[in-house]
C-alpha cells in the first residue's frame, strides 16, 4: 500500500502548538563552549551543535509537523554516554528529550533549547532462543527486532509499522498484530535497564526496583532513559495469513456492522482493524475508486496458515469488495504492510478514544467524519481489542484499564502546510464526536500535542495514576523527564 509520495525529508515547518513541551523550552541558559567541549571529550559518541553541518538531520523526526531546535544532540554510543548526557543537562538546567526511533507523533524525541539524548546507535539485539528471551537496546526499531527474532521462529509483540522505535512504543503500552494472542508489548517485558534522573544505571524487574518495573510497563518515559529491554518472545510464523479487503462506500456501513459482530467472537490468533479513509491510487484498486471514501479491513492470523484462511473467510467474503489483497506472507512482511502509508515528513496529528461499543449511531458518525475529511490520507481506525491483552488486570501494569472492546484512532495525515488548520480542526472534531461512545480514556501513544495536558493523562491511567505519582516522587522528584505524557511529581524540586 502507498498512501502518498510525500518527501521523506522530515521537519518541514515550525510547530507552535506542541502543548506542554513548549512550556519547558523557555529560553534556558545555554552552556559555554568549554562545557560542551568537556562533555564531548568524555564521550564515545558525538555532540551535534546548531552550527554543525549535520544539525538539521540530527534534529529531524518522523512527524513533519515538528520543527524544534535543541541546544545539543548527543549521539550516544553506550550507556556511559547516556549517563553523561543526562548529568550534563541536569547540571545546566536544560530540558531532556529522549530519541529512540523518533516516531512518537507528538514529537517528544526532540525539544527546543535542550539536550536530545539520541539512542539511535544503541541498536543491538540478542536472542536467546532456548529461553525465548530477547534483549533489545534503546535505539532498536521494530523491523530490526523482527528480523532478529524471526531467524529463530520467534516474535515479540510490537507495533504494525516496522520503522517505529521499540522503546517509545513499549513504554506506552504497545499495540500490534500479536496483541490478542500474546498481549501488549509492555506485557512481555521481563526487565529494563535504565538511567535514572540522578544519572544512575539500574536494572528493574520483578525482584529489583519492582515499583519502577511496574511503572515503565505503560507509564511512558517518565522515569528514566531505558537503554535496554528484555522481552519474552513467542513462536510465530514464519508465514501468517493476512486479510486486506477494500469495500466501496455505498456498502461500507453494512460491512462495518458485519465486522462489528464478527470481531466480537474472533479467536485470539486474529487481530484486526477496520479503517475508514480514502482509497490510495494503487493498481490493485479500480481507478474509479481512487481517492474516494472506502472501508478497509486488515487482519492478521498468527496461528497456522490454513486456520487463518478459514477464520478470515467470514470477513473477506462479506459484501461486494472492490479489491481483496489478502495473502499468505512471511511475518516480517506482514509487519511492513502499512510502512509506506506512514512516510517521514508527512504531517501527522493523532487522537484516540477507547470505545465502550460500536453502536449504529457511532457508525453513522464515523461515516460522516470520513466524508468530510479535508485530506485523503487521514483515517479513522477501529482496533479490535480483547483477547490476551484484556486478561491482564488493571493494576498489574501501569497501562491501566483494558476492558474496552475497541480503540478508535483518529489520524489526521496530510502533506501541505496550507491544510494545517483544516486537518487539525477535523481531528479535534472527530475526537469530540467520539466522546459519547468512549470510556473517557485515551491510548497515550496516539496523542496529538496533548492540549488537554494533565487531565487526559490522569483519566487515561485511571486508578493507577496515584501509584505512578509515587514512583515519580521516588525516581524523578524534579521532573527531569517531563517531555512526555507527563506524570507530575507531588512537589517537583
Amino acid at each position: 500500500m502507498n498512501r502518498s509520495a510525500a518527501s521523506r525529508t522530515a521537519v518541514v515547518s515550525r510547530d507552535s502548538s506542541s502543548g506542554s513541551v513548549a512550556d519547558f523550552a523557555a529560553a534556558p541558559a545555554l552552556p559555554s563552549g568549554e562545557a560542551v567541549a568537556n562533555l564531548e571529550a568524555g564521550l564515545r559518541g558525538e555532540v551535534v551543535r546548531p552550527d554543525d553541518a549535520g544539525y538539521d538531520d540530527a534534529r529531524s523526526v518522523w512527524n513533519g509537523m515538528i520543527d524544534r531546535r535543541p541546544a545539543l544532540v548527543v549521539r550516544c554510543a553506550d550507556v556511559a554516554d547516556v549517563r553523561s548526557a543526562v548529568a550534563f543537562a541536569r547540571e545546566h538546567g536544560l530540558p531532556i528529550a529522549v530519541r529512540g526511533g523518533g516516531h512518537n507523533v507528538s514529537g517528544n524525541a526532540v525539544c527546543d533549547g535542550g539536550v536530545v539524548v539520541d539512542l539511535s546507535a544503541l541498536d543491538g539485539v540478542d536472542v536467546d532462543a532456548d529461553r525465548r528471551r530477547v534483549r533489545a537496546e534503546g535505539g532498536v526499531t521494530i523491523g530490526a527486532l523482527d528480523r532478529a527474532t524471526q531467524a529463530y521462529g520467534l516474535a515479540v509483540p510490537q507495533g504494525i509499522v516496522s520503522e517505529t522505535g521499540v522503546a517509545g512504543l513499549t513504554l506506552g503500552g504497545g499495540l500490534g498484530w500479536l496483541r490478542r494472542r500474546h498481549g501488549l508489548s509492555c506485557d512481555n517485558l521481563v526487565a529494563v535497564e535504565l538511567v535514572t534522573a540522578d544519572g544512575q544505571q539500574v536494572r528493574a524487574d520483578e525482584q529489583h526496583h519492582p515499583e519502577l518495573f511496574w511503572a515503565v510497563r505503560g507509564g511512558g518515559g517518565n522515569f528514566g532513559v531505558v537503554t535496554a529491554f528484555e522481552f519474552r518472545a513467542h513462536p510465530v510464523g514464519p508465514d501468517v495469513f493476512v486479510a486486506l479487503v477494500f469495500h466501496p462506500w455505498d456498502g461500507a456501513a453494512s460491512a462495518l456492522r458485519h465486522w462489528r459482530e464478527w470481531q466480537a467472537d474472533a479467536p485470539d490468533e486474529v487481530s484486526s482493524l477496520a479503517v475508514l479513509w480514502h482509497a490510495p491510487a494503487i493498481e490493485q484498486i479500480p481507478q474509479a475508486y481512487h481517492h474516494q471514501p472506502v472501508l478497509t479491513f486488515a487482519a492478521v492470523h498468527t496461528g497456522a496458515v490454513a486456520d487463518g484462511e478459514r477464520e478470515l473467510d467470514a470477513v473477506r467474503g462479506n459484501g461486494a469488495p472492490i479489491a481483496d489483497l489478502s495473502a499468505v506472507m512471511p511475518y516480517t512482511e506482514a509487519q511492513q504492510v502499512f510502512d509506506e502509508d506512514y512516510p517521514a515528513g508527512l504531517r501527522y496529528y493523532w487522537k484516540s478514544r477507547f470505545l465502550t461499543e460500536l453502536t449504529d449511531e457511532a457508525v453513522d458518525v464515523l461515516m460522516e467524519l470520513t466524508e468530510s475529511s479535508p485530506s485523503p490520507h487521514s483515517t479513522l481506525d477501529l482496533w479490535q481489542l480483547g483477547g490476551e491483552m484484556a486478561r491482564v488486570s488493571t493494576e498489574h501494569t501501569a497501562f491501566g484499564d483494558r476492558s474496552a472492546p475497541l480503540l478508535l484512532g483518529v489520524e489526521a495525515n496530510w502533506e501541505d502546510t496550507a491544510d494545517d488548520d483544516a486537518c487539525l480542526a477535523w481531528a479535534r472534531r472527530a475526537h469530540r464526536a467520539a466522546e459519547p461512545f468512549s470510556t473517557g480514556a485515551e491510548y497515550l501513544n496516539f496523542p496529538g500535542f496533548l492540549e488537554e495536558g494533565e487531565a487526559v493523562v490522569r483519566q487515561s491511567f485511571g486508578t493507577n495514576y496515584p501509584r505512578l505519582v509515587a514512583v515519580k516522587n521516588q525516581y524523578d522528584p524534579a521532573n527531569v523527564f517531563r517531555l512526555n505524557q507527563n506524570v507530575t511529581p507531588d512537589a517537583p524540586r
